[in-house]
């Protein structure tokens, strides 16, 4: 009886938790418009508040911040981080987690392929006690090959990763306050959000929801970034890349000894000529391993690297509406070792 009057009050609390919705944008003036509009009717129809909506801002070329400083001017829900350059996806991810004050976090993408009509079943389940609901991306409207790579990494991902990670699972979803917290924690560069999310555990669900095509503009994900994106993902969460080394090397002694033995028994019992032409293989092939693989070492011990020089992992060159909030959004404190901010306009 009193397990059910606490976890009606609990209920009662989430009901009235402030939302943040933190999206990173670049190059999205087409699109900007129309994700304002979606995104603010959401936020008026839910209980509690004030809620906000935070956008970075990730060094775009066009008049991508400019409309969305002018949109900060008339509504203080919404907050903008303008990035002084181009600092990639997850690390505009990474900005916008730093400035949210919300007791419950939406992270979505800007190009609307998310739909911003899916945050109330999101909270849904956030009210239902849920620390994290992550989308699970059904009816994608991508071309069939792209598809069919998203399908193979999402599982060879969870096949490679120490850390149970969700197939089909992007961005797209919601962190309790604790959750978002506990990732700003985490100091590495080579984020691999979606990986993050999962490794801090507490209470997850993934919810299917089928997955928009772009509204206007094209990808800013090339091939290239996909799979920077997809060797982030493999290196920050498997050391099966290390271990696959040591087992085929270990193979690779093993069968030289056995074409050792070969190679006797035809020479002194079967007389017949040396093989040049597998022996050039072999090397060849030994060598072409011995090179892919101290490749591969030399990914893990670039990114140890990387962390040594303890850059911060962004520098905000202008802001709109942003209040550092303690124990909410970015510190003071925090903001020194996160981001270097140069300037700030229009704050309240």
């Amino acid at each position: 009886m009193e397990h059910g009057v606490l976890q009606g009050e609990v209920q009662e609390i989430s009901r009235s938790a402030r939302v943040s919705v933190a999206v990173p944008v670049y190059n999205e003036e087409a699109v900007v418009p129309l994700l304002l509009q979606r995104i603010k009717t959401v936020l008026d129809g839910l209980p509690g508040g004030p809620h906000e909506l935070v956008l970075v801002d990730d060094g775009s070329s066009d008049r991508t911040l400019e409309m969305l400083m002018e949109a900060a001017k008339h509504d203080p829900r919404v907050v903008v981080v303008g990035l002084s350059r181009n600092f990639g996806h997850q690390t505009a991810l990474v900005a916008g987690l730093d400035h949210v004050s919300g007791d419950a976090v939406v992270l979505m993408d800007g190009d609307l392929q998310d739909p911003p009509e899916a945050i109330p079943t999101l909270l849904d389940w956030y009210r239902r006690g849920y620390d994290v609901v992550y989308v699970q991306r059904i009816n994608r409207k991508e071309s069939w090959l792209l598809r069919l790579c998203y399908y193979v990494f999402y599982r060879l991902m969870a096949a490679l990763s120490s850390t149970q990670l969700p197939v089909d699972a992007g961005d797209f979803g919601l962190m309790s306050r604790r959750v978002v917290d506990e990732i700003r924690k985490m100091p590495e560069h080579h984020r691999y959000l979606r990986g993050l999310r999962k490794w801090v555990g507490f209470r997850q669900i993934g919810i299917p929801i089928e997955r928009s095509a772009r509204h206007a503009g094209r990808t800013k994900y090339s091939p290239l970034k996909l799979l920077k994106l997809a060797s982030d993902g493999i290196f920050a969460f498997s050391i099966v890349p290390l271990r696959a080394a040591a087992i085929i090397g270990v193979a690779a002694i093993a069968l030289s000894m056995l074409f050792s033995l070969y190679s006797l028994y035809a020479r002194f019992w079967l007389h017949s000529p040396q093989g040049f032409t597998a022996l050039v293989l072999v090397v060849t092939f030994l060598s072409g391993i011995n090179l892919f693989f101290l490749g591969i070492i030399g990914e893990y011990v670039g990114r140890v690297y990387e962390e040594t020089k303890a850059r911060p992992h962004y520098v905000v060159a202008t802001s709109a509406n942003f209040i550092a909030r303690a124990g909410t959004g970015a510190s003071p404190d925090q903001a020194k070792s996160w981001a270097r901010p140069t300037a700030s306009l229009g704050s309240d």
